[in-house]
């Protein structure tokens, strides 16, 4: 009997081990139906709040008596009270969600990749409630960051987990779906930003510009990160090779679709560049290169672990935004009837340019909701 509050890093354990749960959402329907806590053995159910103040009978008869169930809310009060009604009716096994769905979208779950051929390891950072994929690269006591979400106390910890100091904070261009932390980063480490130039035409600070073919060591000089130029997202996004391994693809391609162009108003621009891209530079690389994209849009493209990743060749095969031979239907795909835009994308543009300066609080509701930076995540 009585309630327990579940982390989100728990959560995220349950969801990853595909265990049974059932989840009673009790936020507004319009803000369930926009984002909501996805997983393969997950069942899901909203009853907003207020229709649970007077009578908790309608969730008492939605909740199946055999699996356990998690009250999940927008920030936890409201869950805390639902919880505490469905224990106080009778029914066991009841937790409510710390912090609601905002500590949901902010948690990260690291996810060892895989060994490097140096001595360094790879991992990736999961953020499972807003699809963001970020990743490091350690090697002798050094650390690079790729693509870092703005929550860089998890990283620090991380890093000092591992005893390594922050030398590399990247960015593969500039995100319009959330904030970068890794600017924020590099200042608390003494460490270098670098990102695309052309996406940097109007940023406000210092940085180092991401080049072709020059390299980016990380600890000992086999370890390396070479950037890859490979417009269409943005103008200037770049890709990562990785012990000749795995290729970091930002938001150009992703496990189940393909980056949309049009989050900067240039989506007819840049249409071109993005199946130049596609269709062309990455065609020539081996298919045995290991794709590790900066977003997944489904709880299906998480793999063992919650790892986000696929063979370049698999996903040519298989992959819908890899198979539209005809030009004029890829252009219509990649401009026409995309999903909605993410939310306040075009002020976290501003962020990420240092043109504006929220607070934590301003910076967590412009990011809430899902990511929408692929094509087909409708």
């Amino acid at each position: 009997m009585g309630t327990q509050k579940v982390t989100a890093k728990e959560l995220t354990t349950i969801i990853l081990n595909k265990e049974d749960l059932f989840i009673l959402d009790v936020r507004n329907e319009s803000d369930f139906s926009d984002w909501k806590i996805e997983g393969i053995s997950v069942d899901i159910i909203n009853i907003p709040y207020f229709d649970l103040l007077d009578d908790i009978a309608p969730a008492l008869d939605a909740i199946p008596a055999d699996k356990p169930v998690v009250v999940v809310c927008a920030k936890e009060g409201s869950s805390i009270f639902v919880a505490e009604q469905l224990a106080e009716a009778g029914l066991n096994h009841v937790s409510y969600l710390e912090g609601g769905m905002k500590s949901w979208s902010e948690y990260l779950e690291p996810v060892k990749v895989a060994d490097l051929s140096g001595g360094g390891e790879l991992y990736q950072f999961v953020r499972i409630g807003k699809g963001c994929l970020s990743y490091m690269v350690l090697s002798n006591g050094e650390a690079a960051l790729i693509d870092t979400s703005r929550m860089i106390d998890q990283y620090q910890r991380f890093m000092q987990k591992k005893g390594v100091e922050l030398i590399h904070a990247i960015d593969t261009h500039l995100h319009a779906d959330h904030i970068s932390g890794g600017r924020a980063l590099a200042q608390r480490y003494g460490a270098a930003y670098h990102l695309p130039p052309k996406d940097a035409t109007e940023v406000t600070f210092e940085y180092e510009k991401l080049v072709e073919g020059r390299d980016i060591t990380v600890g000992q000089e086999t370890i390396k990160v070479q950037p890859i130029y490979t417009p269409g997202h943005t103008i200037g996004s770049t890709s990562f090779l990785i012990d000749n391994t795995y290729i970091l693809t930002g938001d150009i391609l992703f496990i189940d679709s393909i980056g949309r162009p049009d989050l900067a108003g240039l989506a007819e621009d840049w249409v071109g560049d993005l199946r130049d891209t596609l269709y062309s530079r990455y065609k020539v690389l081996s298919e045995e290169l290991i794709v590790l994209p900066a977003h997944f849009g489904k709880v299906t493209e998480l793999g063992i672990g919650g790892l986000v990743a696929g063979r370049l060749g698999t996903l040519y095969s298989e992959n819908p935004g890899l198979n539209i031979e005809d030009e004029s239907e890829f252009r219509r795909t990649v401009t026409e009837n995309l999903p909605p835009q993410p939310n306040s994308y075009q002020e976290i543009r501003q962020v990420n340019m240092g043109k504006i300066a929220p607070n934590i609080e301003e910076q967590r509701e412009m990011e809430i909701g899902p990511n929408r930076c692929a094509v087909h995540d409708k």
